[in-house]
């Protein structure tokens, strides 16, 4: 073996070096007394600053306030509020099934509204059953969150019981199950699902067949049952009868599209469809070019929900639409803010906004 340059043959290797780290001063922890100091302004308004409230607080001061965050590296301590006021920023919100375009969509702009008031929303997914959605109302009231945004997928005494042990602040959105009475907000879905109907009657058809939910659907605050009253309110109004027209099918859009092979395949294959969800819808489409049927040409079809996806089917999908920005700010308002109680009782307890009928090609019309 060859020496180590610098080093005599057979010379003892110098003993390790043992470097000990040089520990770093600890830097004293920036408080909100410290950005009053720099500000020239009182703890509470600092606060009053950060919350976005309860008290107004002047442009020039906020503005002082938060230079001197910026300057002192200021980090709130959410922990610590949370322990104080026994509520976080958090909001939760259960959804049935958030793989689904609609509910994945009011999520995104329920986040968006929440994070303009200054809160992170934490998503759960009920999965359409009880105990899961009595899961995660536990789970999110356990961690004190500012209020809680429901999606509920039906009526649940279980769900209403889990509410009122814990008096917590809760929105219904979308959806008004009978057995929780709680405020709401909501679309017009009857109102929606007429429009869509005489739409297509206008069209010239004979008549329009109505795909709805299944057997389990609630008959009480379920959208779909709903769209399928207003379905059979314009049907009335135009005296044609809807027996045998009302077909059972699932939300989503692949079991929708079992159904749908089954039903165009049929001697009785319907002129028009309108579907309760725009998931249905998709089924519909997708089994209509599997057997060859033209849309709009020899098969209507309308939806519901008017999701992003809906514009970019072969055809466009007329469907009817609901302001879910604007539903979303209110229940996050809603659940927010105390103005909700006047003299103990609530002061509005539905807040439904209209729905609007976006056409497109499926429904036969040229643009």
């Amino acid at each position: 073996m060859s020496p180590v340059p610098g080093r005599e043959a057979g010379a003892a290797r110098p003993a390790a070096t043992r470097v000990i780290p040089r520990r770093l001063p600890r830097v004293a922890k920036v408080t909100r007394d410290d950005v009053a100091r720099l500000a020239g302004t009182s703890t509470a308004v600092v606060s009053y600053v950060i919350n976005n409230g309860p008290r107004p607080v002047a442009p020039a001061t906020r503005e002082r306030v938060l230079g001197a965050i910026k300057e002192l590296g200021y980090r709130p301590d959410r922990v610590a509020q949370a322990m104080a006021s026994r509520r976080t920023d958090l909001i939760g919100m259960i959804v049935p099934d958030a793989r689904q375009p609609f509910f994945a969509e009011m999520a995104h702009a329920v986040e968006h509204a929440a994070a303009e008031r200054g809160k992170m929303v934490l998503v759960g997914n009920s999965d359409y059953l009880d105990d899961r959605e009595v899961h995660y109302l536990r789970a999110f009231l356990g961690m004190r969150v500012a209020g809680l945004i429901l999606v509920s997928q039906g009526p649940s005494e279980h769900a209403a019981a889990e509410i009122d042990a814990w008096d917590a602040r809760v929105v219904l959105l979308h959806r008004r199950p009978d057995a929780i009475d709680d405020v709401a907000v909501v679309t017009d879905d009857v109102g929606g699902a007429q429009l869509a109907t005489r739409h297509l009657l206008e069209h010239g058809h004979p008549y329009v067949a109505c795909m709805g939910g299944v057997e389990s659907t609630p008959v009480i605050g379920d959208p779909v049952t709903d769209h399928v009253e207003g379905w059979r309110r314009a049907m009335r109004e135009a005296g044609l009868s809807t027996e045998n027209r009302l077909f059972q099918a699932p939300y989503n859009r692949y079991e929708a599209y079992r159904v749908a092979l089954g039903l165009l395949a049929g001697p009785d294959r319907p002129p028009a469809i309108l579907c309760t969800t725009d998931d249905q819808a998709f089924g519909v489409l997708r089994a209509a070019r599997e057997l060859r049927i033209d849309v709009p040409g020899e098969l209507a079809v309308a939806g519901f929900d008017d999701v992003k996806e809906a514009g970019l089917t072969d055809p466009p999908l007329t469907t009817v639409a609901s302001d879910r920005q604007a539903m979303a700010r209110a229940a996050v308002d809603l659940v927010l803010d105390d103005g909700l109680r006047v003299n103990g009782s609530r002061r509005e307890r539905l807040r439904q906004f209209p729905a609007a009928l976006v056409v497109r090609r499926s429904c036969g019309c040229a643009r």
